[in-house]
């Protein structure tokens, strides 16, 4: 079962608890606004939108968010990132309450509120290592990424419950009010001042963003741990053929039935169940060869959902989606393990920015290439040959950069790894 040690600090027990009343919340705002948007524009390419205004702040604020999370307290950051959460899923709230219906005004508040997201996302992850000793790190992430599932199943399920009994503006307004939490949450932390940055007022956010990312040009295992999740969701993300699929090869309706509500939910699902059993992560010393096994995995499982996906295979494809799911948490919990614990504190929190763009692109850019292949060699050929394609990326990647396999957790902080992996220190950042 999942190690629950990390929960025994204040600090991080609070930030958690606050967490799963807020990831029901956010869920039920992902499923309002497109929800909205179509009941306005009764067009897709208007819900299509939502990508392009929820991405681009994603990756213009998760970059210089973590930039400033390097540079002011951590704990300030995060009180102002949760209060303009709330404040934005309030304004979301007031536009459908008063039945503004002007699909600008929701696509703007939805823009403003990933910005927030981009900023608060990389300055968590990175305030952990602040509270947690370095063994307790995967068990951590394992835990805070089992609730992001959960709420990635609850939320729209709730939602679509909810909704035989009150409209749309009540989703909005239950999410403003689980806002709550985590500005409360956050209030509680003790301060944590950045360490060993550079005062020096001639520096602005776009130096610092550079030096991050010189970091982690010369920074072997922080940069493979990066690769090797693009590899992964690149080429071996399959949720843009789930339509298709449903429709075609299991005889769903057009507009949707529960097949696609199945395949949508059976990687989440698939994660919290590795979440749930996540208590033997600790035990891991060599965590870079995990990430590599685990990564090969989800590969042969996204073979066998593509080599499944039709009638009467519901149930075997469903089962190799939650294989995939268990597997991209153990990845993602013990990749962001490595960067947490590999890099300097007065970088990490760059680094987390870069994470939060990788984990936020990769799998837009894999509905682009999915959805542009499918239509040539069909969604069978897609899906089993992306998952190939994934297996053989990341064993090619393994071969070039060894340090990553052989990195071990108990090294992170001995100098010796610096001259083994080539590591350099940031600048004058």
């Amino acid at each position: 079962m999942a190690d629950v040690t990390p929960l025994r600090n204040p600090d991080f027990r609070r930030l958690w608890l606050a967490g799963v009343v807020t990831v029901i919340g956010a869920g039920l705002t992902l499923f309002a606004v497109p929800v909205q948007i179509y009941a306005l524009t009764q067009s897709s390419a208007y819900v299509g939108l939502t990508g392009v205004f929820g991405l681009v702040p994603l990756v213009v604020f998760g970059l210089w968010g973590g930039a400033l999370a390097d540079r002011m307290d951590r704990r300030t950051l995060l009180i102002i990132t949760a209060v303009g959460l709330g404040v934005s899923s309030v304004l979301l709230w007031v536009q459908a309450a008063l039945s503004v219906n002007n699909v600008w005004v929701v696509l703007c508040l939805l823009s403003v509120q990933q910005a927030f997201f981009a900023v608060n996302s990389p300055t968590r992850a990175a305030a952990i290592p602040r509270m947690l000793p370095l063994d307790q790190l995967p068990a951590a992430n394992a835990l805070n990424m089992t609730v992001q599932q959960f709420g990635f199943i609850a939320g729209p399920l709730l939602a679509g419950i909810l909704l035989k009994w009150v409209d749309l503006s009540a989703l909005y307004m239950i999410d403003a009010i689980a806002c709550v939490a985590p500005i409360w949450a956050t209030i509680q932390l003790h301060k944590m001042p950045p360490s060993g940055v550079s005062k020096d007022a001639r520096t602005n956010g776009f130096r610092d963003v550079l030096d991050g990312f010189r970091y982690l040009a010369g920074h072997k295992i922080v940069l493979m741990s990066f690769v090797v999740d693009l590899i992964a969701m690149i080429f071996g993300m399959p949720r843009i053929l789930f339509p298709q699929i449903a429709h075609e090869g299991f005889g769903d309706p057009a507009d949707g039935g529960t097949v696609i509500a199945l395949l949508s939910a059976a990687i989440s699902a698939g994660a919290v169940i590795g979440g749930v059993f996540s208590g033997w992560f600790h035990r891991i010393d060599r965590q870079g060869l995990a990430v590599v096994v685990s990564i090969v995995v989800w590969g042969l499982a996204m073979v066998g959902f593509g080599l499944t996906a039709h009638a009467p295979l519901l149930w075997p494809a469903l089962f190799f989606l939650m294989i995939g799911g268990i597997a991209d948490m153990v990845s993602a919990a013990f990749r962001t393990t490595i960067l947490q614990s590999v890099a300097t504190d007065d970088v990490r929190g760059r680094l987390q920015g870069v994470f939060t763009v990788v984990v936020a692109g990769g799998p837009r850019v894999a509905d682009v290439t999915h959805g542009a292949v499918a239509a040539v060699v069909g969604t069978t050929a897609a899906a089993a040959g992306g998952g190939a394609l994934v297996v053989v990326g990341v064993v090619i990647a393994a071969l070039l950069v060894p340090v990553f396999v052989r990195f071990r957790t108990s090294s992170a902080e001995s100098p010796r790894l610096l001259a083994a992996s080539d590591e350099q220190r940031p600048s004058d950042s």
